[in-house]
């Protein structure tokens, strides 16, 4: 089969989200606010401690999931996803407020989607704190729904991981994802229409990577997250100028669902978009027994 499809031809553009996180830098950093383009943001709460947030959505993953019934799945990307980003700054994650919109409310859907969050706020001991339920017409395509969140938790000054100390011959680990995760299914949906894929792992929820990121407090130099712009992309947001992490795209086990999309998505798209079974990495200064290596930093 060929590989023809890509993000920009089923209608998003990377290059575009680029340029507006650089036309935002200014304004945001005009109110005084500082970590811009991080996986959280971060701001002073006293003289010791910072809050640390991160808003996201789970984007139209959403379309697909409800016409398969897995709408309580995206509840829990959702979550995860939120907490996954918080996490990555070392900070220790506290509350989590979701916000639904939809042409027309349908109190079933909605009841998935925040029940498939809290699923996920418990296990991580997240306290769902509230959000918002709007009803729009005209704006959301009737019968599709939206929902995204913000996370929010926090983390002592002293204890703030941002790849700051990253020197070149640090090693990069990864961990596992469960599938796609939340990123990427613009292409996906496009791919489907040329064949159709019903493995587990195309809808499995993102992946909850608290006790991996506890567990490496105090050895990893930075934390990534591995969401929209694959492995390398979410890399490069923590790695510092004049180094660069150098990847070995062999040395992990991609999950069936990328071999389908690879039959459709050329090789070098599949990496900007997808994260191709990692969907947590950390930059350490050597690996511990059992860690996956997956580059290093040149």
């Amino acid at each position: 089969m060929s590989t023809e499809h890509s993000y920009a031809a089923a209608g998003v553009s990377l290059s575009t989200a680029d340029s507006i996180v650089e036309r935002l830098r200014a304004a945001v950093e005009s109110t005084g606010a500082t970590n811009f383009g991080a996986f959280a943001g971060l701001h002073p709460l006293d003289g010791d401690r910072l809050l640390a947030a991160s808003t996201d959505g789970v984007g139209t993953k959403l379309i697909l999931a409800r016409a398969r019934g897995r709408l309580r799945d995206c509840g829990a990307d959702l979550a995860a996803h939120c907490i996954n980003d918080v996490l990555t700054c070392g900070a220790e994650p506290l509350m989590l407020l979701d916000y639904v919109a939809a042409n027309e409310i349908r109190l079933e859907e909605v009841a998935e989607l925040v029940e498939g969050a809290a699923t996920v706020c418990r296990e991580a001991g997240v306290a769902l704190v509230g959000g918002e339920t709007a009803e729009l017409p005209g704006i959301y395509v009737e019968g599709e729904l939206d929902f995204a969140g913000t996370a929010v938790g926090i983390v002592a000054r002293d204890d703030v991981i941002d790849g700051s100390t990253i020197k070149a011959g640090d090693a990069v680990v990864g961990w596992p994802s469960a599938g796609v995760h939340a990123n990427g299914f613009t292409l996906v949906r496009r791919v489907l229409e040329a064949e159709d894929y019903d493995g587990d792992d195309l809808l499995a929820p993102t992946r909850l990577y608290l006790d991996v990121a506890r567990a490496l407090r105090g050895r990893a130099k930075a934390f990534a997250h591995v969401t929209g712009g694959g492995v390398l992309g979410n890399l490069e947001r923590v790695v510092p100028a004049g180094l660069t992490a150098q990847l070995e795209w062999d040395a992990w086990e991609r999950p069936p669902v990328f071999a389908w999309l690879a039959r459709h998505v050329d090789e070098i798209e599949l990496r900007r978009v997808f994260n191709l079974g990692i969907g947590w990495c950390a930059v350490v200064a050597e690996p511990a027994a059992g860690e996956t290596v997956i580059g290093r930093i040149r």
